[in-house]
């Protein structure tokens, strides 16, 4: 319905035409609806998370075995909607819990690639059935990589003297009535929003004018099924760039309405908020050189290999 009221409002109420009417309904259309899917999913999400804080995930960790370290890890970060740096400051609070350092790292590769915005802006752009198969993917990835890194064994590779926390950390669930969680779940919301609203204008803007200007057939011979690189050159054209989900996913959208195929361009969109270079630059006050890039050409590997199996798949 929104969409058939966009166009009524752009087309006639308006009166634009052509390529500025496309572009404008695109605009209006995606930015209100992302907007509305933030706020509603982020509620949603920020409610069941006032049940448990960043403590209690810290202390429930806390001497578990490997697999369920990196499975509850990487589930923690989709409820953490942290970009590849944000994610950092808790990465070194999960090494300071001494949990193991392959954990720890599948929290860093998750909380950026499969948090509740990317989800929503997911479900709300391709549906439920591409949603639940980049969820599937990305944790996967999360998991096997924090497991590959576990097992080269490089605690030695932390460079930064962390004080690890004295005794055991306690497991204690977060007790609010239901209008305290309703509050402080709309308080959090209102504020993620307020972060965020402007990179989903600002990816929208982009894709709108990729939408109404750029043409078909250009982004299709460079990023379809007729070049077997294009998953490859997408992660790394997206490793340079630095976003959130916010940002990019309203380009992910453009792109495959032009032509590319889906895996390329969830690639490209897991490369920008999973990998960066401001991330690396972060990264190499707490952790060599040497892990860095293993960290990044493990993930950068799966990466390449969610796109390609997306590709196959759909």
């Amino acid at each position: 319905m929104w969409y058939e009221l966009s166009k009524e409002f752009i087309y006639n109420v308006v009166g634009l035409e052509g390529k500025l009417a496309d572009a404008t309904h695109f605009f209006i259309y995606d930015t209100i609806k992302i907007w509305f899917l933030l706020l509603t999913i982020i509620f949603a999400v920020s409610f069941l998370r006032t049940w448990v804080n960043t403590e209690y995930v810290r202390a429930h960790l806390q001497g578990k075995s490997a697999l369920y370290g990196h499975v509850g890890a990487s589930l923690f970060g989709i409820i953490t909607p942290f970009c590849s740096c944000s994610a950092i400051p808790l990465f070194l609070g999960f090494i300071q819990a001494r949990i193991p350092i392959g954990v720890t790292f599948s929290y860093l590769i998750s909380a950026p690639m499969n948090n509740e915005i990317a989800i929503a802006m997911l479900f709300g752009i391709f549906g439920w059935q591409i949603t639940s198969i980049y969820i599937a993917f990305g944790l996967t990835v999360a998991i096997l990589g924090g497991w590959l890194i576990g097992r080269l064994g490089m605690e030695k590779e932390v460079l930064m003297d962390v004080k690890p926390i004295e005794g055991e950390l306690e497991a204690t669930l977060v007790k609010l009535s239901f209008k305290e969680r309703a509050k402080e779940a709309w308080n959090y919301t209102l504020d993620i929003f307020k972060k965020i609203y402007l990179y989903v204008m600002l990816g929208v803007g982009a894709g709108a004018w990729i939408h109404g200007y750029i043409p078909t057939d250009f982004i299709a011979t460079y990023t379809g099924e007729g070049n077997p690189f294009a998953v490859i050159v997408a992660v790394l054209m997206g490793i340079p760039m630095y976003s959130n989900a916010a940002g990019v996913m309203p380009l992910v959208e453009v792109l495959t309405s032009k032509g590319m195929l889906l895996g390329t361009a969830l690639s490209f969109m897991m490369a920008v908020t999973a990998l960066s270079l401001p991330e690396a630059l972060i990264l190499k006050k707490i952790i060599s050189l040497k892990l860095i890039g293993i960290f990044f050409a493990i993930v950068g590997s799966g990466i390449i290999a969610i796109g390609y199996l997306f590709n196959i798949i759909l």
